[in-house]
């Protein structure tokens, strides 16, 4: 094969959670241009519409709800996939929230809800993922991370707190699976206009703050990631695992 066929997803099913809008409709596109077949989920907003984008391409996908904020909602979506679509190939999970709040202030409620979407969620969704994967000897996991799975922050602990510990559940699922022909690697966006951070954009000064520090001098859009997704789902990186790859304009350099 050359090198552009071995970024081809052909024959392949992705599993894409958070994909109604944003980061994850952006992926979940990339994906199918690249060939796959996705099936796509939303969490509060359903994915009808970037379901609908995909098959207007000529792509089998599916839209599928499921709440990741309940313990059994992982196995809900991942049941409801497998029985209508197959098993994935592919699994990205990119479903996430973020809450605001003084650490000595923080709703404890809502530490729990923040941790259970972004942390507890994303291990079950790749360890279901994974038991298949492993039997098959091949799969891609894809988790996305944060800067704050290095820097952070400031009032979202919960936020921080989790998006480091998906950057070390991706190094530990990593060490166990890639002799096995799965790999696991995550990518950590910077700063992307999405819904999450218009608070941030809408700010006068923290958005200039932001755009002084990132050498891009601009927000990243949410087809910025695409590249990164695809490298990570398709054989062109089978010898990539483990890895936290930083899409940021360069913030993290600076």
């Amino acid at each position: 094969m050359g090198i552009l066929d071995q970024f081809r997803l052909d024959g392949k099913l992705a599993l894409v959670t958070g994909s109604a809008e944003g980061l994850g409709a952006a992926i979940a596109i990339a994906l199918a241009e690249a060939g796959s077949m996705v099936a796509c989920h939303g969490n509060r907003r359903p994915a009808d519409r970037t379901s609908d984008a995909i098959r207007a391409m000529g792509r089998e996908s599916q839209s599928f709800s499921a709440d990741l904020s309940h313990p059994d909602g992982a196995d809900r979506l991942f049941d409801a996939v497998t029985a209508a679509m197959g098993e994935p190939d592919i699994l990205v999970n990119n479903a996430g929230m973020i809450y605001r709040q003084p650490a000595d202030q923080y709703d404890i409620e809502q530490w729990m809800t923040v941790v259970q979407v972004n942390l507890n969620s994303v291990f079950r969704l790749c360890q279901l993922s994974g038991q298949r994967m492993l039997k098959a000897r091949r799969g891609k996991i894809i988790n996305i991370a944060s800067l704050l799975s290095f820097q952070g922050g400031m009032r979202v602990p919960a936020y921080a707190a989790s998006k480091g510990g998906v950057a070390q559940l991706t190094k530990a699922l990593a060490n166990e699976w890639a002799d096995r022909n799965v790999q696991v690697n995550a990518i950590a966006p910077g700063y992307f206009r999405t819904t999450n951070t218009e608070a941030l954009q809408q700010d006068e000064i923290r958005n200039r703050q932001i755009l002084e520090r990132i050498p891009a001098g601009r927000w990243g859009e949410p087809r910025d990631i695409a590249g990164a997704a695809v490298f990570l789902a398709s054989a062109v990186s089978d010898y990539v695992s483990g890895e936290v790859l930083v899409v940021d304009g360069g913030w993290m350099s600076r």
